[in-house]
């Protein structure tokens, strides 16, 4: 079986320019532009994915570091390539690596770097007239929005398909209810959907730029509210990167209750999805009762935590305060009290024909395009993917809590939802085991401030959350990289709405568990 070890000597010996190195459980290498696609390709024969792609520009200088992490075992990989600051160029790993498609194009938009032989660049983050062409807004110095000459221009859809008759349906991006802003664009000749692109980023908030020159602490709540759903699995991986920046050593009590808190919010997260899957099939009955676990669960979060989305849970360092053993009992026997009616539901839905008929056999991805498009969570695991990142690569209290990770093979809507229940079940066991196990002591550590870079990551109710950030001497933040796992997702959208009726998008896109606000971050 290939290690760690071994990918580092196959790399020292393929390209023996570069100065390899590797610290605790990740390789690092300045390498030159033109070796790039070359490392990339021998990564990802060994298996080893895409984490995150981060620009940095200091104005004198320009750097784009990429992070891949390895599929079967403990490992990450860093790859820092430097581009001459005036004439931003250079190469683009997406004609070998799929996956990287979406990461070169926001950094195009944003950082105005050209990435030469990537087949699609512009019109992605900063559409329409919001934003003038190559403002590149992350970029030092950059003027305001407020100062920005509107730049007018006619836009008109990309189109696919040619042949007479064809034509495109827009939906969106102006919905009613609560739904996010969010464009899909359906190309078809007839009653199936033959092409799909999103155009999303229709309130983007410049997360990344507002978190420069702001204390980690205060960047934290940017990272919670990235999407209000799944603030502890998107704060808990910012926490992450900034203890590996200021070398903090985080309590075992408080590593064990991050990982308490992060699965009662992946038990609330499924059920509220299960309930969008039913409102999307109509089933009005088993909507309402997926509803009514949805507001118990919220409520069980509200008294344990004094949020019901667990906003302020989380320090640099640990937690904000130490939570009441019996309180914590209460919010894991109620939860658990729910169990029965959660297996009810499942059962009802399972016997449903007409359910049924409504969600198997439709937005089907097979394992080859979830590997392909790199994709991650309950999305990939129900196309064969077993990608966990508390399983392949354990942070905090998951480095000592045995499970298996549950699989479909479908890939349809029907093994996502499947998915979502068997991932309840499972959250609930590891609630008791946490709780059985909960070590006693401090539930924090004071951070001492200093000048550094860190990655963190974790499972988050969506999949894989993967942040980077740079720490300067005062504790201010000088680049904040969030990766969310439903910008990874997004990118696999298409494949599961193509060759599939026009009926079926909205159950297509239930069933896949998409964010729009965590995405437009």
């Amino acid at each position: 079986m290939t290690t760690l070890t071994d990918v580092l000597q196959g790399l020292r010996s393929n390209w023996l320019a570069v100065a390899w190195s590797l610290e605790q459980d990740s390789i690092a290498a300045s390498i030159p532009a033109e070796c790039l696609s070359d490392v990339v390709t021998y990564l990802h024969a060994h298996e080893w994915r895409l984490g995150t792609v981060v620009a940095t520009d200091r104005g004198t200088s320009l750097e784009v570091r990429y992070a891949f992490y390895a599929g079967r075992y403990p490992g990450w990989a860093q790859l820092v390539v430097a581009a001459d600051p005036v004439a931003r160029v250079l190469p683009s790993i997406t004609p070998v690596l799929i996956a990287a498609d979406w990461f070169e194009r926001e950094i195009e938009d944003l950082f105005s770097i050209r990435f030469t032989q990537h087949p699609r660049l512009g019109d992605f983050v900063l559409h329409d007239n919001q934003w003038a062409e190559n403002n590149g807004l992350m970029r030092p110095n950059v003027r305001s929005s407020a100062d920005m000459e509107e730049q007018r221009r006619a836009w008109r859809p990309r189109r696919v398909l040619k042949e007479e008759g064809a034509f495109v349906m827009p939906i969106g991006p102006i919905y009613s209810a609560d739904a996010e802003s969010a464009l899909f664009l359906l190309e078809t000749v007839g009653e199936d959907v033959v092409r799909a692109i999103p155009r999303l980023f229709y309130k983007y908030r410049a997360i990344e730029k507002l978190a420069e020159g702001r204390s980690v602490r205060d960047v934290l709540l940017l990272a919670e509210r990235c999407s209000g759903t799944s603030a502890i699995g998107n704060g808990l991986a910012y926490c992450h990167a900034v203890e590996r920046a200021l070398l903090i050593d985080v309590p075992p009590r408080a590593a064990a209750l991050r990982a308490f808190f992060a699965e009662l919010e992946r038990i609330r997260h499924h059920v509220t999805s299960v309930r969008e899957i039913c409102a999307s099939t109509s089933l009005a009955v088993a909507a309402s009762q997926a509803l009514w676990l949805e507001e118990q669960l919220l409520r069980i979060c509200g008294a344990v935590a004094e949020h019901r989305y667990f906003f302020g849970v989380l320090d640099i360092g640990g937690l904000m305060h130490d939570y009441d053993p019996a309180a914590l009992e209460v919010a894991a026997d109620g939860a658990g009290a729910l169990s029965g009616r959660i297996r009810i539901l499942r059962d009802a839905l399972q016997n449903s024909s007409s359910f049924l008929d409504r969600i198997e056999q439709i937005g089907i991805v097979d394992e080859h395009a979830a590997r392909t498009f790199e994709l991650v969570g309950p999305f990939a695991r129900a196309s064969g993917v077993s990608a966990d990142m508390r399983s392949i690569q354990p942070y905090g209290a998951y480095a000592s809590v045995a499970f298996a990770v549950p699989t479909e093979a479908e890939g349809d809507g029907y093994a996502r939802l499947r998915i979502l229940f068997a991932e309840i079940a499972q959250s609930l066991q590891i609630v008791r085991t946490l709780l059985r196990e909960l070590p006693a002591g401090p539930v924090r550590t004071e951070p001492t401030m200093r000048a550094g870079f860190g990655l963190g990551w974790t499972e988050a109710p969506r999949g894989a959350s993967i942040q980077w950030v740079q720490v300067g001497e005062e504790g201010t933040i000088l680049r904040y990289r969030l990766t969310p796992p439903s910008f990874r997702n997004w990118h696999g959208f298409h494949v599961a709405t193509e060759g599939f009726a026009f009926q079926d998008f909205p159950i297509v896109l239930a069933t896949l568990d998409l964010s729009v606000a965590e995405n437009d971050r």
